[in-house]
């Protein structure tokens, strides 16, 4: 979904961050089930990308959900600490390509910056060997439900009233208060404060899934990326800049590359593996596994990761999907957006292009 502010105390604020940031975080993850389409009364992919589409307009040649954003690229330099845990040659001491993309979440790709507070990342590691490794990460640490279901009646009730433009907060409400694990998601949305750089966000996959070492086990895990880069400021956007997010990318890669540490974080003894609504304990076994470099940018209307399906079930050995619900969910939205997209007229028309650094 899209949209997103926050507040304050309980009643106004969390409905309010909840209301924008949940349906915004469902930016993230769109359901529908494995591989495709179920009976008519159930959930399918195109009933859950009308319902985002729906809450975010119509907007033909963009993606229905993070529509607004920059491409990048760069390269994963792997430091070898994880090929005991992981076969998967991404974790050798070698250089791995990427394509990447920063966005925001919401289907409104003139949307403004501030509209939202998170910020997502998405990226394509094109190993030598031919296989990918694809992920999208959400700068949030859970996700506000467990299941497709909940995010689609999540998307209803937070749908836009024609008359305001904002949705219902009797609506939300009784969405809310029938859901229990939004708790800790909206307790992250009272007080986060998102900073007006993309450089300075820690990125996390949120879902988890499991490595499978050169032995054939497997660990259940869960992935960051971590920025070298300090934030600075407030995190405030100068009065009125609506598009300071890709501005202030340009002007940071101009002056040189940026690094995040992509830290591999391992499930302990009856942590959740499959509800993304769950964070695990701060205490777990976490891996450096090297650098994510990203030193260039494209307008995403002709960069390459224009046509990229972000799709986090494609995997290299080594890496293998947990049965997080959500997982095949997003794996079939995403299809379904992206042949929507691709098929349409003028893809990404007028696409937004950053400001010239000052």
């Amino acid at each position: 979904m899209q949209d997103t502010e926050n507040r304050r105390p309980p009643a106004h604020v969390g409905w309010r961050w909840a209301l924008i940031g949940l349906a915004v975080a469902g930016s993230a993850v769109a359901f529908g089930y494995v591989g495709g389409w179920l009976a008519t009364e159930r959930l399918s992919p195109k009933k859950i990308v009308d319902s985002l589409e729906a809450n975010g307009g119509a907007h033909p040649g963009y993606r229905r959900n993070h529509a607004k954003g920059i491409c990048v690229g760069g390269y994963f330099e792997g430091n070898g600490a994880l090929q005991s845990f992981s076969r998967s040659a991404v974790f050798a001491k070698e250089r791995t390509p990427v394509v990447g993309r920063l966005a925001i979440p919401g289907g409104n790709p003139y949307a403004a910056d501030s509209s939202v507070p998170i910020r997502s990342f998405a990226l394509r590691f094109d190993l030598a060997d031919g296989e990918q490794w694809r992920t999208g990460m959400n700068a949030m640490p859970v996700f506000p439900v467990s299941t497709p279901q909940a995010f689609y009646d999540l998307q209803v009730a937070t749908h836009p009233d024609p008359k305001t433009g904002k949705p219902d907060p009797a609506k939300a409400g009784a969405f809310f208060g029938s859901h229990p694990e939004t708790g800790a998601f909206l307790g992250w949305a009272k007080t986060a404060k998102p900073p007006a750089s993309y450089a300075t966000e820690t990125y996390q996959s949120i879902n988890a899934f499991y490595l499978r070492d050169p032995a054939g086990e497997r660990r259940a895990v869960r992935w960051k990326m971590v920025p070298e880069t300090p934030e600075t400021g407030d995190g405030s956007p100068a009065a009125g800049d609506t598009d300071y997010l890709a501005a202030d990318l340009s002007k940071r890669l101009a002056a040189g590359p940026l690094r995040w540490h992509l830290i591999m974080t391992f499930a302990g003894d009856g942590d959740p593996i499959d509800d993304a609504a769950k964070a695990w304990p701060d205490d777990r076994k976490s891996v450096d596994a090297g650098t994510l470099v990203i030193d260039s940018w494209q307008d995403q209307a002709t960069g390459p990761c224009r046509d990229v399906n972000y799709d986090p079930t494609i995997l290299p050995k080594g890496i293998e999907t947990s049965n997080d619900p959500l997982l095949a969910a997003r794996s079939a939205a995403y299809a379904d957006s992206y042949l929507r997209r691709t098929s349409e007229e003028g893809h990404l028309p007028g696409a937004a292009r950053p400001k010239e650094a000052k």
